[in-house]
C-alpha cells in the first residue's frame, strides 16, 4: 500500500516538508512527485489531483485526493492507527491537535519575514516586533505542551507526533535566521534538526535543483547549526566497494569517496543526497559499516 504525494522544492517548501514527514517519520510508504515552485510545474502535476491546488497533496492507494496537511495527518492517522501520528493518551492527543491547528493557521509574521530556506543559515535577520511576538507565542505553546502532557522526551507531547512534524519548518526557520529563543526552545529546535527524517529531507533539499531567487537574503551567513555531515567528496566511478546502488539496487554510475573508500550510486541524485548528509541514510550507512 503506497501513497502518492505532490511536493514543491525540498529546500524551500515548508508545507511539503510537513506533509512528507507525516509519511517518512511514521514509516508509511510514499512516492513523491516534485514540482518546482514559481513555475507552471505544480499546476501541471496537480491536473491529475483534482481539485487540489497546492503542495503537498496526497492521493491514497485507492485514488482519493487529499490536499492540506491537517487533512493528510487525520486521514493517515485513521488509516494507520498503529503508526503513532497522534499520541495514544487522550489528553496528549488533544494537546497535539491544538498545537497542529494553531501552527497550520498562524504565525503569519514569522512565515512572511523568514521563509523556509534549508540551504543557508544567517547570523541575524533583524526580526521586527511582529516576528518576536510570534516567537514568544511559540515558546509559550511549546512550554505549555510539555508541562500539560508531562513529556519527558525531546518532543512536545511524549513520543514524536504529527504536532512535531507540523513544527519542523518553524524549527528550521529558527536555525536558518538565528532567531532569538530561550534555552528550552533551542533544545527542541536542536532535536528537530537532528531527527533522521528531517535530516533526509534537508539532504535532498540541498541538491534538489538550483537556488530559488525569491528566497535569497543579503544577511551575513554562518554554518548550519545542525549535525555536521561526514566529509565525503565526489569522485569518478571506479573501484567502488559496491557494484549496485544501496537505494535502488541498480548498477552504479556515480560515486563519492568517504575516508578513502569509494561508494557507487545509480544516479547523481542518489550520490548527491548522500554527499549532503551520509549519516541520514540508513541503507548507505549499512553499506559503509559493512
Amino acid at each position: 500500500m503506497t501513497y502518492d504525494l505532490v511536493i514543491g522544492d525540498r529546500g524551500y517548501s515548508s508545507w511539503s516538508l510537513r506533509g512528507w514527514l507525516l509519511f517518512d517519520a511514521f514509516g508509511i510508504p510514499v512516492r513523491t512527485h516534485s514540482a518546482r515552485l514559481y513555475t507552471d510545474q505544480l499546476a501541471t502535476v496537480l491536473k491529475d489531483y483534482f481539485p487540489a491546488r497546492t503542495a503537498p497533496t496526497m492521493r491514497t492507494p485507492e485514488g482519493s485526493v487529499v490536499p492540506e496537511t491537517i487533512a493528510i495527518a487525520e486521514e493517515l492517522a485513521t488509516r494507520h492507527p498503529g503508526a503513532g501520528l497522534w499520541p495514544a493518551d487522550p489528553h496528549a492527543r488533544a494537546t497535539a491537535r491544538v498545537l497542529a491547528a494553531e501552527m497550520h493557521a498562524g504565525f503569519v509574521a514569522l512565515r512572511t519575514h523568514c521563509p523556509m530556506n534549508l540551504r543557508v543559515s544567517y547570523t541575524d535577520c533583524r526580526p521586527p516586533p511582529e516576528v518576536l511576538a510570534d516567537l514568544a507565542r511559540l515558546e509559550t505553546l511549546w512550554a505549555w505542551a510539555r508541562e500539560t502532557t508531562h513529556s519527558t522526551t525531546p518532543w512536545l507531547c511524549g513520543a514524536y507526533s504529527a504536532a512535531d512534524a507540523f513544527f519542523a519548518p518553524v524549527a528550521s526557520r529558527i536555525a536558518t535566521y538565528n532567531l532569538p529563543v530561550g534555552a528550552q526552545a533551542m533544545l527542541y529546535v536542536n532535536a528537530q534538526l537532528s531527527h533522521p527524517s528531517f535530516r533526509r529531507w534537508r539532504a535532498m533539499g540541498l541538491v534538489d535543483g538550483a537556488d530559488q531567487e525569491f528566497y535569497r537574503r543579503d544577511y551575513p551567513r554562518r554554518d548550519w547549526p545542525g549535525p555536521v555531515p561526514l566529509p565525503a567528496s565526489t569522485v569518478d566511478c571506479a573501484d567502488t566497494v559496491n557494484a549496485d546502488c544501496p537505494y535502488s539496487g541498480k548498477p552504479v554510475t556515480h560515486a563519492l569517496q568517504l575516508y578513502g573508500r569509494r561508494f557507487g550510486f545509480c544516479n547523481a541524485f542518489c550520490r548527491d543526497k548522500t554527499l549532503a548528509d551520509a549519516e541520514a541514510w540508513p541503507k548507505f550507512m549499512a553499506l559503509y559499516q559493512s
